[in-house]
């Protein structure tokens, strides 16, 4: 008689959930039979990341062309990480996932890439020497959103935004050559701020994903429960809760401009431009009397033109850029 041991019992418990989480997801992001090739490889990730983001798309005509290819590929490992942990709906098979997806990446360190995702990385990897810690970085944060969904003090909420945050702008800088730690420090002042932005406009739309980023401590002091999101009806308490938490935010974004002057022309347009955005998303949630309960606060139409107008100058006119007038 052959009784299969826990090893055995426990790699087809994964199989099973990885099979069920792919089932969940967009077909094309299984891992193929046969890898791609690089030029096939690197136009699924322009495609996804065309497709997928109307603002990656608007900022991407800014690069220089010899850092599209780089940024897609980047752009299309912070995508599917991001749905792996968001889209699959059950957090076992969104675990499994996740964990396949870390061992395709140290397969990609190692030269044996399978996925178009990794195909087009391990160009970029290399062309741009990027080490892999700000990759495995942010599945550490798609890991805790499987099983952290409260967060006492905002300095819990910021070690969160170490993973999820502020690995996106190293990668980013890695990309564009900066090897920096200055650069470094102000790059995770300016995402953990964006990260803030997106939570603070969010909140009513985490929580029914079963998820809360206002930190309890902040909560508490401003008299504020879980009950008072739920019913989603305004109250001051929660209205000045939200004033100082969109005012903190305000105050990392000031903490991360000075990294706009110190990095090239072509970058700091990139980098004004969504720094602005995520301040512009602050501006909404404040016009709406802190309101993030009834509707999700959102950049306005003509705030947006404005905003791209503002890029557009920068990249075509770099004396008016260079003058300082962009901040």
């Amino acid at each position: 008689m052959h009784v299969e041991g826990p090893l055995n019992e426990r790699a087809l418990s994964d199989a099973e959930l990885i099979e069920r989480g792919w089932a969940a997801l967009p077909a094309e992001y299984r891992i193929p039979a046969v890898p791609p090739s690089l030029a096939e490889a690197q136009a699924w990730c322009k495609r996804l990341a065309e497709s997928h983001y109307e603002n990656f798309h608007v900022a991407s005509w800014f690069l220089p062309k010899r850092l599209r290819a780089p940024f897609h590929s980047i752009y299309a490992y912070c995508r599917i990480s991001d749905d792996l942990g968001d889209e699959v709906g059950d957090a076992e098979q969104s675990l499994a996932l996740l964990n396949l997806w870390g061992r395709e990446l140290d397969a990609c360190y190692e030269g044996n890439a399978r996925h178009p995702v990794f195909v087009a990385l391990a160009e970029t990897i290399r062309k741009c020497a990027i080490p892999k810690e700000p990759f495995a970085d942010l599945l550490v944060a798609f890991r805790q959103d499987q099983t952290v969904t409260r967060y006492q003090t905002m300095d819990d909420v910021l070690a969160y935004c170490r993973y999820s945050a502020n690995p996106v702008g190293r990668l980013v800088l890695y990309a564009c050559g900066y090897r920096d730690e200055e650069l470094f420090r102000l790059s995770d002042f300016t995402c953990s701020a964006l990260q803030l932005a997106n939570f603070w406009q969010d909140v009513r739309e985490d929580f029914d994903r079963g998820r809360v980023y206002l930190p309890f401590a902040d909560m508490q002091s401003c008299g504020v429960d879980e009950a008072t999101i739920a019913a989603g009806k305004m109250t001051p308490e929660f209205r000045e809760l939200m004033r100082l938490e969109v005012d903190y935010a305000r105050r990392m974004f000031a903490e991360g401009l000075p990294l706009i002057g110190m990095v090239d022309r072509e970058l700091a347009v990139d980098l004004d431009l969504f720094s602005r955005g995520g301040l512009a998303i602050l501006s909404a949630i404040e016009q709406r009397g802190y309101d993030v309960l009834s509707g999700r606060p959102a950049i306005s139409r003509p705030k947006k033109a404005m905003l791209l107008l503002r890029a557009v100058a920068g990249k075509l006119l770099p004396r008016w850029y260079a003058s300082g007038t962009a901040l």
